[in-house]
């Protein structure tokens, strides 16, 4: 989430220990697959997604050629925010399955050689948890409070806000608790929904119980853990004012850096994450690369000096490349965007983390359906603009290509190997996300991420398109799924599976998670041209994103092509090659 301000502090971070000296563990290279389990596929029929629907899905993800899956919460939870708000982190929801359900996934998924990544929510717990509702009974000044961040109001009667800070979801990040007398009490900040409270990563009991979770969940071995906010768990100790709008990523974090804020981007995240490191670390000894139990920041930090601080040597090991997801489809952009990316990664001895679509964001296929300079929007409905279908896809399909040639690693959001797109006539009385709800009707009103988190379609024509045994799926699936679904793509030439698929094969033959890139001269503003060099091996990558076709150099031999080349070879407009070359 960039952040809006008026102060500009200093942006330096503490300098880096030295790199690490293992460049080729797996997860400076995987290609790793976000499952968003209550819309992956549905095991029993009830509409909703299942851990049992994941496992048997797994021969899928092997066949598509990951490396790795990242499941989003399937905790305990009342999923007021899709499980982002969780009531205990050692179970799972029974709208998921259960413990043994998560342990047999994960066994199946070491047998078929694809890793386990799961989400992990430090920032905040539901307000359904153990902890909070032991602090809602013991009152003010308890050491219960304590593990939250409680403040007493102002105003007269304390019945203000005890600062101005606003949540991402809308409206106050505060939320006045009535105390047990009946009387109106202390606020709580949640920087989220208000059944999302912070919990105050002052408290060394708090500490404690994450590297107890942590040890937990690598127990019943899981390879890694995507942590949820990783950016936000600090908090200035002042609690000054700050009035700014927070949003997800908004384009103009370069003029405000998220160390502005006072809860965003606070160097005391650093310490923390240092302490997890130790905890992963311990459950690999030896230091085996392969062994390697790894950290994921999503941390929407500006600007990216910042960010790669979070991946130095004994902290992280990946932080998404938001900069990069957010890139206006423009040459230069994106070649400026890249080359940064990767210095400033190499800085710390940590690989670029690239992504272009998540839970959280419009689908890149649907992204790239409006005209280049567009702003982005944080969801779509029938009232929108619509975005060109076509053009989306085949942007969506180009952007994919450019990116699994790069050397780092790689996310994938579920159903992109699909080409699918947002759904963008969602009715609203359909709308789940905390988010539309808490600002609808006020200047900030956003449309949500309901549209990109739609049930997947796996069988073209069956009830639910084959979403799982009944016609029920959760949110209603937009007509576009129909024609998309996997069952009708496997084995079809150019379909967007199969581009997928031999994109991910190619880039597993030929090491280009390892490579190091070399620009290329001479094609125009509107071509983003590199060669990816391994060795003595040498592949080049020409993305054209401008109107009129460009030739490959003469001699190259095409390994794959994001969409078909004109008669005559050339590479036409929003198309990305793959090319040997003498």
């Amino acid at each position: 989430m960039a952040q809006h301000g008026d102060v500009t502090p200093d942006t330096a971070v503490p300098p880096a220990t030295a790199p690490s000296t293992e460049p080729h563990a797996w997860w400076r290279h995987a290609v790793i697959y976000q499952v968003y389990p209550r819309s992956f596929a549905d095991g029993d029929g009830d509409g909703m997604g299942d851990l049992a629907g994941v496992t048997a899905k797994l021969p899928y993800l092997r066949d598509l050629g990951v490396d790795a899956v990242w499941l989003s919460p399937f905790y305990t939870s009342p999923q007021a925010d899709a499980g982002y708000d969780v009531s205990d982190y050692r179970d799972v929801d029974p709208l998921f399955g259960s413990l043994a359900d998560a342990e047999q996934l994960i066994a199946e998924a070491h047998e078929l050689g694809i890793r386990v990544v799961v989400d992990l929510v430090p920032n905040h717990t539901s307000d359904e948890h153990a902890w909070f509702q032991a602090a809602l009974a013991a009152g003010p000044g308890s050491p219960e409070r304590a593990r939250y961040i409680f403040k007493d109001g102002r105003g007269e009667h304390g019945e203000l806000p005890p600062t101005n800070w606003r949540s991402v979801f809308g409206g106050s990040a505060w939320t006045r608790v009535t105390e047990a007398d009946g009387r109106p009490g202390q606020w709580y900040l949640n920087l989220f929904d208000s059944k999302q409270p912070d919990l105050d990563w002052e408290h060394p009991e708090v500490r404690e119980e994450f590297h107890d979770i942590l040890r937990f969940w690598l127990d019943r071995g899981v390879d890694g853990f995507r942590v949820d906010v990783a950016h936000g768990l600090a908090k200035d100790q002042s609690f000054r004012d700050w009035d700014a709008h927070t949003e997800m990523i908004s384009g103009d974090g370069e003029a405000h850096p998220t160390s502005a804020s006072p809860y965003w981007d606070q160097d005391g995240v650093h310490e923390i994450y240092r302490g997890w490191r130790q905890v992963l670390d311990a459950h690999n000894p030896e230091g085996d690369p392969e062994r390697d139990r790894i950290l994921c920041a999503e941390a929407w930090v500006t600007p990216i000096e910042r960010l790669v601080a979070y991946t130095r040597p004994d902290e992280m090991h990946q932080a998404f490349n938001f900069d990069f997801l957010d890139s206006p489809w423009r040459a230069a952009d994106l070649v400026e965007r890249i080359t940064r990316s990767l210095e400033a990664a190499q800085s710390v001895g940590a690989p670029t983390t690239w992504v272009l679509s998540n839970h959280d964001v419009v689908r890149h296929a649907t992204r790239l359906g409006y005209p280049v300079g567009s702003p982005r929007m944080n969801g779509i409905d029938a009232t929108c603009p619509q975005p060109d279908a076509a053009l989306g896809l085949r942007r969506a399909r180009a952007a994919t290509a450019l990116m699994l040639a790069l050397p780092g690693s790689a996310y994938l959001y579920q159903g992109e190997e699909l080409g699918l797109p947002d759904h963008t006539t969602l009715p609203d009385e359909l709308r789940e996300d905390p988010a539309y709800h808490r600002t609808k009707g006020t200047p900030e009103a956003e449309i949500g991420r309901d549209g990109c988190r739609i049930p997947l379609p796996w069988v073209g024509g069956a009830p639910g398109n084959g979403f799982g045994p009944s016609e029920r799926t959760w949110l209603p699936q937009p007509d576009a799924y129909a024609d998309l679904a996997a069952n009708l793509q496997a084995g079809q030439p150019g379909s967007t599976l199969e581009l997928y698929r031999t994109l991910l094969a190619t880039r597993r033959e030929l090491d280009l998670g390892v490579g190091a890139l070399d620009w290329q001269q001479g094609y125009g503003e509107d071509v983003v041209a590199v060669v990816n060099e391994r060795g003595t091996d040498r592949l080049l990558v020409l993305a054209n994103l401008g109107d009129e076709a460009v030739p490959l150099p003469d001699g190259s031999e095409v390994v794959v092509a994001s969409g078909p080349l004109t008669p005559e070879g050339l590479v036409p407009t929003d198309t990305t090659v793959w090319a040997r070359t003498r």
